[in-house]
């Protein structure tokens, strides 16, 4: 990593030293602060005994929004499919 930054991240009170490449820097910082803010959010709103049921809480909903959007871009993939297929047959019948 000829070109790599070092970084301090902090998450759940914890820091992370990190070692990435410029460009990842802006990503990596936003993320964090959404995990933090979703972790306070949670805190807020449920009883909860430690960080880890909350960063536990927090990797379900990252990792679902992440699933709902690969099914929606398969589900739209599809409905455009069927209508490329659909305007084809018009096409098609009309010449």
């Amino acid at each position: 990593m000829a070109n790599s930054l070092k970084i301090k991240i902090s998450i759940a009170d914890r820091v992370y030293p990190l070692t990435i490449m410029p460009e990842q820097e802006e990503g990596l910082r936003k993320a964090a602060k959404t995990i933090d803010q979703l972790i306070k959010q949670f805190e807020k709103s449920y009883a909860v005994r430690d960080k880890q049921d909350v960063l536990a809480m927090c990797a379900l909903q990252f990792a679902s929004q992440v699933e709902q959007k690969s099914i929606d871009k398969e589900m739209t993939n599809e409905q455009t499919k069927e209508r490329l297929i659909k305007l084809n047959e018009l096409l098609a019948n009309h010449l």
